[in-house]
């Protein structure tokens, strides 16, 4: 490579620069990124749209909507409820259970984390950020509880009212948080201890930073408390968060940090260290 001058690769061939300053050709398939943006619209709170839903969510076109969404649904991607919507298909589901299973913190924190499950008989989860919410990547439930029954592997929660989220988020710049956050991240019904502003969300972060580990009451769902502590990857950054969730009747927020902190955080420590980062 000539200093000063940069290539990209495409598939694994160099592409070569722009002759005579013109811009380079362009590989963006504008339909494949138009069906992809409509498949980004599903969440939890979103799990069936219809397809004008679609189109006020994406400024596409009706025709063009209806095009690919008929394209997905061939494809397996999308599937035809009852009353007419369309909802993710099981394509995205085994597309996305298979991604999610081939990330290298799932596949290093699996035995980590059923260690911690069994340590403390309570349900553990493993947490990534995806845009401004939490995306959970591993989960192991308690038997007996039926709290966040409705969450599983693959389940996103908005990242201001998980325990992971801010976990996370406090380990970002300014600069990122400002980019990641927005006032519609604290929209929803949630939590009667949700966090609803920023200042009272870096109140926690500053907390989380400080302490190394971040409790919450109530804030996600109704009846739950958990213990969440981050997991840092080569070079220091936070990649994830691992959390403990129990009951709030069951445990006060001294019980929390007694029994659960020194299991989670060796497992925390663990799973950073398995990740080629510094301990917890």
């Amino acid at each position: 490579m000539v200093e000063g001058r940069s290539t990209t690769t495409i598939g694994g061939v160099p592409d070569p620069p722009p002759a005579g300053g013109r811009p380079g050709r362009s590989y963006r398939v504008e339909a494949l990124a138009k069906g992809l943006r409509l498949l980004s619209y599903f969440s939890a709170e979103r799990p069936a749209l219809s397809v004008k839903e679609l189109v006020d969510l994406s400024g596409i076109p009706m025709p063009t909507v209806f095009r690919l969404t008929a394209t997905l649904e061939g494809e397996g991607y999308l599937e035809r409820t009852l009353d007419g919507k369309v909802r993710p298909g099981t394509g995205v589901l085994a597309l996305g259970f298979s991604a999610l299973q081939g990330l290298d913190v799932v596949q290093t924190s699996a035995a980590i984390i059923r260690e911690l499950a069994a340590a403390t008989g309570e349900t553990v989860n493993l947490g990534v950020l995806y845009h401004d919410q939490v995306l959970f990547v591993a989960r192991i439930a308690r038997n007996n509880s039926i709290l966040a029954a409705d969450i599983r592997v693959g389940s996103t929660v908005p990242a201001v009212f998980s325990s992971i989220g801010k976990v996370i988020l406090a380990h970002m710049s300014e600069a990122d948080l400002a980019g990641r956050i927005s006032d519609t991240s604290f929209d929803g019904t949630w939590g009667p201890r949700a966090v609803r502003t920023f200042d009272a969300l870096r109140t926690q972060l500053s907390a989380a930073r400080r302490d190394g580990y971040l409790v919450q009451r109530d804030e996600a769902i109704p009846g739950l408390s958990s213990i969440a502590a981050p997991i840092r990857q080569a070079g220091g950054t936070v990649a994830a968060a691992v959390n403990v969730a129990v009951p709030s009747a069951e445990y006060g927020n001294r019980q929390l940090v007694d029994r659960l902190l020194p299991p989670l955080l060796a497992a925390s420590s663990e799973i950073s260290r398995r990740m080629g980062g510094p301990p917890c």
